[in-house]
């Protein structure tokens, strides 16, 4: 999705992490919050992404710091998380966002999209 929103902006203009092995506050204070504080030209309204797989694993401190960071660059930067228990997310975090569940691929669906 951010490939097709901003073109060959992509590179300059998405953050992706695996908060698995990224999920400490220094990342949050570091790599994202440095990310959303960096000026990028972009398409008119669009803004910069930062993706969080598996945010679950995040610390509740590095969340915290996190939903602080959401707040200060909302104009600019978009965050999508993906996890696997978002009860694990804080509440603060999940109410400014929306939530998209998504079921299981049956085995057929996923032999199908392997084989593409």
């Amino acid at each position: 999705m951010a490939r097709a929103l901003l073109g060959d902006a992509y590179k300059e203009a998405v953050l992706e992490l695996n908060a698995s092995n990224d999920r400490g506050i220094d990342v949050v204070r570091n790599r994202i919050k440095m990310f959303a504080q960096k000026k990028v030209t972009l398409p008119p309204g669009r803004q910069k992404f930062v993706i969080l797989d598996e945010a679950d694993s995040m610390t509740e401190g590095a969340q915290q710091a996190l939903r602080r960071t959401m707040e200060i660059f909302s104009r600019t930067t978009r965050f999508a998380l993906a996890c696997n228990d978002s009860s694990k997310i804080i509440e603060p975090i999940q109410s400014r966002c929306a939530v998209l569940r998504y079921a299981k691929l049956t085995p057929v669906q996923l032999m199908a999209r392997l084989l593409q």
